[in-house]
């Protein structure tokens, strides 16, 4: 788990240590062919200059790093993050630990970040989210050496610890319920279908509709803005098969559907019934108040930094279920029409 040092890039390169300090520092001493091959081991084992000063003190960072692949304006609004970051913050209170967030653009973005703070020793560890199918970060932080926990699934993680939840049984409960209302036509209005998370949900939502009986549903993937969950109710409602209640893949979406079916003069729920993944504030303070799957994000948050502080202190660590999420019955959902 140690950082990367000069030591490191001299045996990788075949050289001497002085070789490689002259190399990286653009003095003369080794030849151009030389110092190219130097700086690439550097790049790719993720050194950086004031590294070997740190390791010398034989102090840590201090921190662990949270990069999201969000746009900044969506974070101020979601509030899965801010109940996620509380968990992680309260956790690292309590060791005199800081957070370092950053938002990126996309994983090249984010690797490059991880790169940067690992080789310049700004943190101990970070915490991966949005687990995609495949990840990219995953083998680059296996092969960094870097202490990384995964808040997924654990089959998206590769060797990484991850702090994960049931989706697949949280979906099952959603739609037997909706099922025992008499709901037929159900659609869904889901995250981004390159997410992990939301490719579980799919195969869940699916299996569970042919388990159940139920008729085609119909599933819109977002990108988890109002804006796109707005957009893709409207589809729903418009269709001929229009669904009987849609369920949506967080909060936000979900209130924008709400406010798309008042707008068509679409009852909830006499004429609509509506299902929020991660149950928030918002859900509860709207007319009528939604029907949501809860499950406690903070806590997942500490778990996860909990979990990446014992790693990055050198113990071998396992990754950690919590427990599904489970149904809180309100105002927006009722017997179909």
């Amino acid at each position: 788990m140690k950082r990367p040092t000069i030591a490191d890039i001299a045996r990788r390169a075949g050289v001497s240590k002085g070789a490689v300090s002259y190399a990286l520092n653009g003095r003369p001493g080794v030849s151009e062919e030389t110092r190219a091959r130097i700086q690439a081991i550097a790049q790719e084992i993720g050194w950086r200059p004031n590294l070997a000063a740190r390791l010398l003190s034989g102090a840590g960072a201090g921190a662990i790093g949270l990069v999201v692949c969000r746009p900044a304006r969506f974070l101020g609004v979601e509030p899965f993050f801010m109940e996620l970051i509380s968990g992680i913050e309260g956790e690292l209170a309590a060791r005199s630990c800081a957070l370092m967030l950053q938002v990126a653009a996309g994983h090249e973005d984010e690797i490059a970040v991880h790169r940067r703070w690992w080789g310049e020793g700004r943190v101990d560890g970070v915490i991966l989210v949005d687990l995609h199918a495949d990840d990219p970060r995953v083998p680059v932080m296996e092969k960094l050496g870097m202490p990384a926990v995964v808040i997924g699934h654990p089959s998206a993680a590769g060797s990484l610890p991850a702090v994960w939840s049931d989706e697949a049984a949280a979906m099952r409960e959603v739609l037997e319920h909706l099922a025992a209302l008499g709901h037929r036509r159900v659609g869904r209005v889901a995250g981004p279908a390159a997410l992990a998370h939301t490719a579980i949900r799919d195969a869940a939502f699916q299996d569970s509709v042919a388990a159940l009986g139920l008729d085609g549903a119909p599933v819109a993937h977002t990108d988890y803005t109002g804006e796109e969950g707005a957009r893709a109710t409207r589809r729903l409602l418009s269709s001929r098969a229009r669904p009987t209640a849609i369920v949506y893949d967080n909060d936000i979406t979900a209130l924008a559907g709400l406010s798309v079916a008042q707008e068509m003069r679409l009852e909830v729920p006499a004429g609509l019934s509506i299902v929020a993944w991660d149950d928030s504030p918002l859900c509860q303070v709207v007319r009528p108040p939604l029907t949501a799957l809860a499950r406690d994000i903070p806590a997942s948050g500490a778990r996860a930094a909990e979990l990446l502080l014992r790693m990055a202190a050198g113990e071998e660590v396992t990754g950690a279920e919590d427990p599904a999420a489970r149904l809180r019955l309100r105002g927006s959902t009722a017997p179909a029409p």
